[in-house]
């Protein structure tokens, strides 16, 4: 009777059940989680409860005073993952959702896909974490944005996963033009006013990970033709095309008997700015000389870099700590005051009461670095989190 009754409440939600129902295995899982803390300084308010580099003030006092108590919820999750035995193979999907709004939804508590993905065999597709990023490189903090000098990108694709398991080989088609942080790509092109973005092919991506007797070593690349059109004028005086490209390189490293875990990333490329977890635009604009053209485009080249200990005290608590910095190589025609460099800094102390329960006392600190003005910005926050988890098979 409780099967039924779950059946029911999963169609009333919009899940659609597959022929044979009876067979399938569901996981429901989540967690609801609390932030609430101080930030000694201060950030744009449509991200007052997380540390975003590029956030941060371009100039003196541009958010008001200093000092500001935030509390939140919007780290709240819930998911649903299904295994569904077919004469083919088993059938697994994720379907996952939290609160923190985004885009023209940003600074809002509301409804936000994380993951919309199945596959069968080795094929996948629907929207996942790129194949480009590596997920466990993210330390064990509870600042909701991250690292960022990591790639971080759930987006939509079509992947192959020839090998599969602790080693692993997956190649993609993703969707082009998805801005990181779900706004309007047409912002990611730096001081082109009138200009839209054209993607003619979906961005390419792969990724090698040999799993090794101390965890595991990654090499990800990807390749992207981006291409810009002048809406304003004659089709030709600014529109353009460049090609966007990335290596990044991942390891986790765990010794102590895997009570610590040194999670690393060095990252390099060029247009791809839009797959990293904090970066702005992937294209900036120079000029020419020439009249009949006096700008062009260029991808901006970025650099970034993680480096976390995740460390393991005893059964009850635990902590983590470490850095992560991007550095863009500004083009020419951009404002003095564009993002140049970005830093992260984060230490922590979690206790967990019991299995499903954690709280956490968290120091965090960023820097804004501007790009020719001289200007940086500083935040430092406390925050402490309060995280119940909850888990079923049915």
């Amino acid at each position: 009777m409780k099967r039924l009754v779950v059946m029911v409440s999963l169609l009333a939600m919009g899940f659609v059940l597959p022929a044979k129902a009876q067979d399938t295995e569901f996981r429901l899982y989540g967690f609801v989680m609390m932030d609430a803390g101080y930030d000694f300084m201060q950030t744009d308010p449509l991200w007052f409860d997380v540390l975003r580099t590029t956030k941060l003030p371009a100039f003196e006092d541009q958010f008001g005073e200093d000092g500001n108590t935030y509390f939140s919820v919007r780290q709240t999750r819930f998911g649903v993952r299904t295994a569904s035995p077919t004469d083919v193979g088993t059938v697994r999907t994720q379907f996952e959702w939290e609160l923190f709004g985004v885009g023209a939804d940003a600074g809002q508590t509301t409804i936000r896909l994380r993951h919309a993905y199945g596959e069968l065999g080795k094929i996948g597709a629907g929207q996942t974490w790129s194949p480009f990023m590596d997920i466990d490189v993210f330390p064990n903090t509870v600042e909701y944005w991250g690292p960022p000098g990591m790639a971080f990108f759930r987006n939509v694709q079509l992947r192959y996963m020839p090998i599969q398991g602790d080693t692993r080989m997956t190649f993609a088609l993703e969707r082009p033009g998805a801005s990181g942080d779900q706004g309007d790509y047409a912002d990611r092109l730096a001081e082109f006013g009138g200009v839209t973005p054209h993607f003619p092919l979906p961005d390419f991506s792969a990724e090698y990970r040999r799993a090794t007797g101390f965890g595991y070593v990654e090499l990800a690349g990807i390749v992207r033709w981006i291409e810009w059109e002048d809406a304003d004028a004659d089709p030709d005086t600014l529109s353009g095309d460049t090609v966007g490209w990335g290596l990044n390189l991942s390891s986790n490293v765990k010794f102590r008997d895997d009570n610590d875990v040194l999670r690393l990333s060095v990252l390099y490329g060029e247009g791809v700015e839009n797959y990293m977890n904090d970066a702005p635009a992937d294209i900036g604009v120079v000029a020419t000389g020439d009249p009949a053209r006096p700008l062009d485009g260029e991808a901006l080249p970025v650099f970034g870099v993680v480096a976390f200990l995740d460390h393991v005290w005893n059964d009850k608590f635990a902590s983590s700590v470490g850095y992560s910095m991007i550095d863009i190589d500004n083009s020419e025609g951009q404002s003095p005051s564009a993002f140049h460099r970005g830093h992260y800094a984060i230490g922590n102390l979690i206790y967990y009461p019991s299995e499903d329960v954690m709280t956490v006392m968290e120091l965090q600190y960023g820097k804004r670095e501007n790009f020719e003005d001289d200007f940086t910005a500083e935040d430092v926050r406390l925050q402490f989190s309060f995280k119940y988890n909850f888990s079923t098979e049915l």
